[in-house]
């Protein structure tokens, strides 16, 4: 931890030296927030979210607050290690060609629903999850836009593996917006102090608008483990087309948008991680960097001040539009070609997703060494994006 600030109804914990005015003005929000338990913990990566900041800790008693989860429920990552030991380069482009023909992109979607047997039970008893039931199936298996990704990489163990960013893709969406819309309108006509400008609304957990939302935040984070698990086997797929048959470890899979019930202090609390991944006693995990550095898969030391979390990146440091403005576009293709990367920065579009749009990941990982353990190292070797 490196600073405590203490001018607040509860005290905000940090895990890093500066951040940005905005986020701190977030940060002190919830720390005031009257069912706010204990303190706040804002991780290494933080950066100013919607309501809170990414890569924060917000532990609840008596209430859900949907915006402390966000709008891409059960948004997370997963790694595999294979028992590959080198790939080339032109093998790296004939797989991530092969890939293109089965994970759409950005906002592309499958022509047709893919098998039921891929998607999550249970669905029909909640409302908005129903009514998005067949544009999931159809979305299952895509990666999404943003910061998304696929990432081919080279382990300090030794062996190739392959990590995935995604999350639950329209689905979560629209249950993130029903119930945030329904506890602003709760809200504003019980008079709350948590005012619509904070973006914090919340559900008292006796009402049944707070039951049906957990239930189908809990579903949309299934999906968007199902919709990662089956990226990565049509990854595994293209690999396997290049290189031949080889061995897999199990999937690490690890959510960072989410809400969950644990006990801290001797306390039964709702913990809200956003942009932020559990990190208890001896629990794996992973803390990508950006497509142009090392990404991490970590163990984590259960740390109480931070609820057991540790960051889920390496965090922003420009806003996308800041960094298609002010990178600059050779600079930063000359960064990743001159480690041999197979990349996605071709246009100043593609700047909001440069190695210089995010925070120094050599830092984050040092101001976390409280939080977790360095496992492995992974060199990125190809990238794919949304």
């Amino acid at each position: 931890m490196k600073k405590v600030i203490s001018t607040e109804r509860l005290p905000i914990k940090m895990w890093l030296d500066d951040l940005e005015e905005n986020a701190v003005a977030q940060a002190k929000n919830l720390a005031n927030l009257p069912f706010a338990f204990k303190h706040i913990p804002i991780m290494p990566d933080s950066h100013m979210g919607y309501g809170m900041p990414i890569g924060s800790i917000l532990a609840t008693q008596g209430v859900v607050v949907p915006n402390a989860v966000g709008v891409d429920i059960g948004c997370g990552m997963c790694a595999q290690k294979t028992s590959l030991r080198d790939i080339g380069k032109s093998e790296l482009k004939r797989v991530l060609a092969y890939a293109r023909t089965l994970i759409p992109l950005g906002f592309n979607s499958h022509e047709n629903m893919q098998e039921e047997s891929l998607m999550p039970k249970n669905y029909k008893d909640l409302t908005i999850v129903n009514s998005g039931y067949n544009k999931a199936r159809e979305q299952i298996g895509t990666l999404g836009g943003g910061n998304h990704f696929i990432e081919v990489q080279k382990g300090s163990d030794g062996y190739i593996w392959i990590m995935i960013h995604s999350g639950s893709r329209n689905l979560g969406y629209k249950v993130a917006k029903h119930y945030n819309d329904a506890a602003i309108k709760l809200n504003e006509k019980h008079y709350s102090i948590v005012t619509k400008n904070k973006q914090l609304a919340f559900l008292p957990l006796d009402t049944q608008l707070a039951k049906d939302y957990l239930a189908e935040m809990d579903y949309c984070i299934k999906f968007a483990y199902a919709n990662r698990k089956l990226m990565m086997q049509r990854m595994m797929g293209a690999l396997q087309k290049v290189k031949g048959n080889f061995k897999t470890d199990a999937i690490i899979n690890k959510s960072h948008n989410f809400a969950a019930w644990e006990n801290h202090f001797n306390a039964n609390v709702l913990v809200h991680r956003k942009g932020a991944t559990s990190a208890f006693e001896g629990e794996l995990g992973m803390i990508p960097g950006s497509q142009g550095t090392k990404s991490y898969i970590v163990k984590g030391l259960g740390n109480k001040d931070s609820f057991n979390s540790c960051s889920h990146g390496a965090g922003r440091k420009l806003g996308r539009k800041q960094a298609q403005k002010t990178l600059d576009l050779a600079e930063e293709i000359r960064i990743l070609d001159s480690q041999n990367i197979v990349h996605s920065i071709r246009n100043k579009t593609d700047l909001d997703e440069a190695t210089n749009a995010y925070k120094d990941i050599n830092i984050v990982m040092e101001n976390q060494k409280d939080l977790a353990k360095i496992m492995v190292e992974l060199k990125p070797l190809a990238v794919l994006k949304g």
